[in-house]
């Protein structure tokens, strides 16, 4: 069967695990090239070699623009093209303001929001000139979160001002590069069993004892992706919320 991205190139931020990890895999299954963006070379070096020869390893924190730069230039120098990329580098703490540490809170701007803005701003030129070649479309998607939509409750203060801020810069992006051909999509998950979910730190998510219909696994995030990137060329998902069935908020 022809994979529905065959002869593309995609991006993954945050790639070592989790989300990233699933959604790189599920381009994969559908033919794309996938380049893994991650800090952790050993878990990104795992990754491709299960992948083989369409898994590439571009160790990087989004946190450092040139870097971030570098390695998209890198990739489009070495695959000539890029179509798809994924924003899903992501951090996050739910620490009450006067409990929290405001590295902390800069970490959450300069990863959740600053990381987003810098691969986006590194990759939209190449994305525009991939949708003039035969595909007629590029992607870009960013993994945002329910805390994009609405505050959960006080601990997800910092949290959800950078989801709400990617939200709204998504929004932006979707009516400039639109008339360009390329399409802005937001997946919005809700409880998800990663490692951010799983840390065991206080002031945390936690998924490590919900039930089965309360927690969603990585996979189904990549799901969403791959139907956002594979929608006929008119057709443009711009926002997908996703909950586990028993989550209330």
């Amino acid at each position: 069967m022809t994979g529905r991205l065959d002869g593309t190139i995609a991006v993954v931020t945050g790639a070592s695990s989790g989300i990233g990890n699933a959604t790189a895999r599920a381009l994969v299954a559908e033919g794309a090239t996938v380049a893994l963006l991650a800090r952790r070379r050993d878990k990104l070096e795992d990754l491709a070699a299960e992948l083989g020869e369409r898994a590439e390893v571009r160790e990087v924190d989004v946190t450092d623009a040139d870097a971030v730069r570098e390695a998209v230039e890198g990739v489009v120098r070495d695959r000539g093209r890029l179509d798809v990329l994924v924003n899903n580098a992501g951090y996050g703490t739910m620490d009450p303001a006067l409990e929290a540490d405001l590295a902390e809170w800069r970490k959450m701007v300069d990863v959740n929001l600053t990381g987003v803005l810098a691969t986006t701003h590194a990759a939209v030129s190449h994305l525009t000139e991939a949708a003039q070649g035969p595909r007629g479309v590029a992607d870009v998607v960013t993994i945002s979160s329910v805390a994009g939509r609405v505050v959960n409750g006080p601990g997800s203060n910092v949290y959800a001002a950078t989801k709400h801020a990617v939200n709204a810069f998504s929004e932006a992006l979707r009516q400039e590069l639109g008339p360009k051909h390329v399409r802005v999509g937001l997946v919005e998950p809700g409880l998800v069993d990663t490692e951010l979910t799983n840390s065991g730190r206080e002031n945390t998510p936690d998924a490590s004892s919900a039930s089965e219909l309360g927690v969603l696994e990585a996979e189904d995030i990549a799901d969403a992706v791959v139907y956002m990137v594979t929608r006929p060329r008119r057709t443009a998902v711009n926002e997908m919320l996703v909950r586990p069935t028993e989550q209330g908020g």
